[in-house]
């Protein structure tokens, strides 16, 4: 008896070490938090990454001599992690998670690599790019994983984990990136060179992590793989990313934009025509869409990911502009948006665990943000104390934190467990493209209103200060636009007129980001309740077999038009009794 029990034990620990579920697929929840580890690591150095590069591409395109090309160098690494994305999700439900994501963590460390040494922007540029194509697998298979290894009914609760990591590199990002740009050197070498150096040794320590512990069971089907599909997503979201990122610099009407506007609609015809072509086997099955959850979560990540990106990308803009805030200070003075995240996160994954319940929080995060935005519209002024702020900043953090994994976990939640990679990849790559949509036209309407509102506060502070329209003959306001540097060399009666015209062009910015977001509310009330297993991905799967979810499957085609699984059919069991059976079977 003593020793069947150490032996037992024995077996415990080792398969604890290497955090492998026992023989029902179940994980105890210090395996979930040892991969966890692994997995948040892969997601710091992607969402950091995002942030740190943003700061810091001024002083390194004047380094590298390429400041006209700057925008290349993120627009490059946005086009390699958007494509790869819907690629990782599908490969992975095909051959397992676990081989794509240290892929992804090694190749995101080569990139990173590789940038450190670059001695032209075209070379950052083409760098950047080979670390998108890692980057792309790093968010959207840690939550695919978290997927596979933790019930629906309790995965929120771990994803909040992941909320906090995003929030926290979304403030280190600015505060790194402004610190390591403005030294000369360090340890010999140029400072923003730092910035991707980093990445190198929590890269590896993430490789390592990884390594050891996650080794999830898989059963490799025989799969066609959808490249013409591959290849006609390239066609049609390249044009469209690179308009997008560069259609403020040559004109959405130019030639280059409509050039880019007919590639991007052969490539979708190609695509679509490609996954009808391939059905079940398609890159992203077009079946899918029939699943209501499936779908209003994919539209209501484009909104929502419009409205988002679009409205944190102008609290920097307006901290460091009119605010008159470095970059460092910007970032840590964006911290009541990161709590409020954090909180929003954390407080909705505890109680969806507890209730079952998801639908109210995309609905009530939606609520907040909209009342966010136009509270900043209001009294967000030139004037303002960056206390006035906080609060509104908070309440954008809410609605965040409320809207992020709900949605993640309602989708995983209604389809088939095998394809819980492309679900999960699907609402990343949809809330990334409405990120590049919302960036880029808020970007344009600021840019296109800055003029015109400038101009008026200077000409209505000239109407009661001489010295303001004296100096107005030799500003230069398209200029001080481009570069930003040129404010602080005009004369000192202009800045304040400036700041006014700068505010209220943001305010106009926030205000249309309110009616965006507004649309996510509508989209949202569509959203299905669905019961939430009880039984994680592995589980699901192993349970209905290796037959179930492939193609032909009468089971899953019913599933699909039910707009639901299989496994969410039925009342989750009791957690008590859960453990219970759990314990049974692993003795």
């Amino acid at each position: 008896m003593t020793q069947t029990s150490d032996r037992g034990t024995a077996a415990g620990r080792r398969r604890a070490a290497a955090a492998a579920p026992d023989a029902s697929g179940s994980f105890t929840h210090r395996q979930i938090v040892t991969i966890l580890v692994g997995l948040m690591l892969g997601m710091f150095l992607a969402a950091l990454d995002q942030t740190v590069v943003s700061t810091a591409i001024r002083t390194i395109a004047d380094d590298l001599q390429g400041y006209d090309l700057q925008a290349w160098a993120t627009t490059a690494f946005l086009i390699t992690s958007t494509i790869a994305t819907p690629l990782y999700g599908k490969l992975s439900d095909i051959y397992g998670r676990r081989p794509f994501y240290l892929f992804a963590i090694g190749v995101f460390i080569i990139g990173s690599l590789a940038c450190t040494f670059a001695d032209t922007m075209y070379q950052l540029a083409a760098f950047r790019a080979l670390q998108g194509i890692g980057a792309g697998g790093l968010m959207s298979l840690a939550l695919a994983i978290i997927g596979d290894i933790v019930p629906p009914r309790q995965r929120s609760k771990y994803q909040g984990y992941f909320m906090a990591v995003f929030g926290t590199s979304s403030v280190l990002g600015p505060v790194i990136g402004g610190f390591l740009a403005g030294q000369g050197t360090l340890l010999g070498i140029t400072g923003w060179r730092w910035i991707f150096l980093i990445n190198v040794p929590l890269g590896v320590l993430a490789y390592v992590v990884v390594m050891r512990v996650l080794h999830l069971p898989h059963q490799r089907r025989e799969h066609r793989i959808d490249w013409p599909g591959a290849l006609a997503l390239i066609t049609f979201l390249v044009p469209l990313l690179i308009v997008a990122e560069q259609g403020r610099t040559w004109g959405w009407s130019s030639g280059a934009a409509l050039t880019c506007y007919l590639l991007g609609a052969l490539g979708f015809g190609a695509f679509v025509l490609a996954e009808r072509a391939y059905g079940d086997e398609a890159l992203l099955p077009l079946r899918m869409f029939g699943n209501r959850t499936f779908t209003v979560g994919a539209v209501g990540s484009v909104v929502m990911g419009a409205g988002m990106f679009g409205g944190i990308l102008l609290l920097p803009q307006y901290l460091q502009i009119v605010q008159g805030s470095s970059a460092t200070v910007a970032g840590l003075q964006m911290i009541p948006l990161v709590a409020g995240i954090m909180a929003g996160a954390v407080s909705s994954g505890i109680a969806i665990s507890r209730t079952g319940k998801y639908k109210v929080f995309p609905l009530v995060g939606v609520a907040l943000m909209v009342v966010a935005l136009l509270s900043m519209s209001a009294f967000v002024t030139a004037d303002a104390s960056i206390w006035t702020l906080v609060p509104f900043m908070v309440m954008l953090g809410l609605g965040l934190g409320f809207n992020f994994q709900p949605v993640v976990l309602a989708v995983q939640n209604s389809v088939s467990p095998r394809e819980m990679g492309v679900a999960t990849s699907s609402v990343t790559f949809f809330r990334q493209m409405g990120g590049t949509i919302g960036v880029a036209a808020f970007l344009s309407i600021l840019f296109t209103r800055l003029p015109t509102d400038i101009g008026n506060a200077i000409s209505d502070a000239a109407r009661t200060d001489p010295a303001v329209g004296a100096a107005a003959g030799s500003f230069d306001i398209e200029a001080a636009l481009s570069d930003t540097t040129a404010i602080a060399g005009a004369p000192a009666s202009l800045l304040e007129p400036f700041r006014v015209g700068f505010s209220d062009s943001i305010d106009l910015v926030f205000l249309i980001a309110a009616g965006v977001v507004a649309i996510g509310f509508f989209v949202f009330l569509f959203l299905p309740q669905l019961p939430l297993s009880n039984k994680s991905g592995i589980q699901a799967r192993q349970e209905a077999g290796p037959d179930a979810g492939t193609p032909g499957d009468p089971t899953l085609a019913a599933e699909n038009s039910a707009g639901m699984a299989a496994p969410t059919s039925t009342p989750p069991p009791a957690q008590g009794a859960d453990r219970r059976d759990t314990g049974s079977r692993a003795e």
